[in-house]
Formats: C-alpha cells, sequence, structure tokens
C-alpha cells in the first residue's frame, strides 16, 4: 500500500512540474498575433521606470541593451514613477506618433505600491493595447512578476494577450530580484539586471520580427 501511495505521489508531482514549465514556456511560443505585416518603423518600450532605467545609468536600461540585438531603432518611452493612467494619457504623444512596428507595454509596478485596484490597472493597458493595434502596430505585454511577487497580474497580462492576440513576454524579472548582483534595489534591476531582461524580452519579439519582416520582403517582391 505504501509503494502505491509513493507511486501516486511521484505521478502527481511529475505532472505538476510539467504543467508549470508547460505554463512557463507558452508564453514564448510563437503563436499568431495582430499586425504581423506592421509597416511601422520603430520599435517602442512604453513603460514606467522599469523601461527608463532606473538603477542604472544612462545607456544601461534595458531599450539601450534591446537596440543592440536588432537592427530595428528602439525608442524609449518609459517615464519614472508612472502609473498605466498617466501612461494613457501620454501614449499619443510618445508612442502613437512615433511610427511604431512594435509597442512592448510595461505597467503595474507603481499600481500596486499606490494601490490601484487592478481591475482599473488591466482596463488601462487593455485601452492601450487597442489603441497601438489600432494604430497597425504589433504589441508585447511585459510580466514583471519573480516568483510570489506581482503573480497575480502574471495571470491577467496572459489571459488579455491571448484575448488580444498580442506577444506576451513572461517573468522578466525572475532571478533577479532574488539575486543582490542584479539589482539596484528591492523592486529595480542594475545594468545587468537590465541586460538580462533585454535578453528575455528580445527572445519573445525575435520570432514576430522575423516573420514581418519575411512579409514586407516578399510583398515587395511581389511589386516588381
Amino acid at each position: 500500500m505504501k509503494n502505491h501511495s509513493c507511486k501516486f505521489l511521484k505521478i502527481i508531482l511529475l505532472f505538476t512540474l510539467c504543467f508549470l514549465l508547460f505554463s512557463f514556456l507558452l508564453g514564448y511560443v510563437k503563436r499568431e498575433i495582430k499586425n504581423i505585416d506592421s509597416r511601422g518603423k520603430n520599435i517602442i518600450c512604453f513603460g514606467d521606470s522599469l523601461t527608463f532605467g532606473y538603477g542604472a545609468e544612462q545607456g544601461e536600461d534595458y531599450p539601450s541593451a534591446l537596440s543592440k540585438m536588432t537592427d530595428i531603432p528602439v525608442i524609449n518611452a518609459g517615464l519614472n514613477s508612472d502609473t498605466s493612467s498617466a501612461g494613457l494619457i501620454r501614449i499619443e504623444a510618445d508612442v502613437l506618433n512615433k511610427e511604431p512596428l512594435l509597442v512592448i507595454i510595461e505597467f503595474c509596478g507603481n499600481d500596486f505600491l499606490k494601490k490601484i485596484p487592478q481591475e482599473e490597472t488591466i482596463r488601462n493597458i487593455e485601452k492601450m493595447i487597442d489603441l497601438c493595434l489600432q494604430k497597425k502596430a504589433m504589441v508585447a505585454l511585459v510580466d514583471i512578476s519573480a516568483g510570489m511577487f506581482f503573480k497575480e497580474y502574471c495571470a491577467a497580462f496572459s489571459k488579455l494577450s491571448r484575448a488580444k492576440k498580442i506577444i506576451f513576454i513572461p517573468a522578466v524579472l525572475s532571478k533577479i530580484l532574488t539575486n543582490p548582483g542584479m539589482k539596484s534595489d528591492f523592486l529595480h534591476p542594475n545594468a545587468a539586471g537590465y541586460i538580462l531582461v533585454a535578453q528575455r524580452i528580445y527572445k519573445a519579439i525575435k520570432p514576430y520580427l522575423t516573420q514581418t519582416k519575411d512579409i514586407l520582403t516578399k510583398e515587395d517582391m511581389g511589386r516588381k
């Protein structure tokens, strides 16, 4: 009886581990997204202090690191202390008017710290996504959860990404917030941490940038 119980527990554990691995990888699996044929010119990183690069020197933020990984121009539209509602106010000037090819959205940290209801944050981000999609840009939504930290936003962002057919980039701060050598304070990475964030974001968006390039190349060849 004891052996049967042990086998059963092992099966349950294996199933749980497989499920967690699948859930984590789901955000990186290439799937159909809207505006894959975007004709924008720039990657725009739109967010708060984590996008701005708080905790590192100028030029050590993740958009700067990302710009070295791609030949597409990258614009840092991050602003310290920004909430999702404040982001909505400036999205037209800082994002929609900048010829966006891909908009990488990262908000929620300041909403959480200022005790803004999660439902309001999600609504604001959904409006951002809709505005960017209407501008014919691709959209990627960044999740900053790390373990139990911000985990409630992770599930909501994943669901929203599937519904809107946009790229989901999970857990970009994983193993950064628990590593003193990669962070500048309890929430913000340092230069080394931002490089890791950029690498994770690039890994998630690269397949779609390649697909977009292939589509536009074929269209241009067809017109010749």
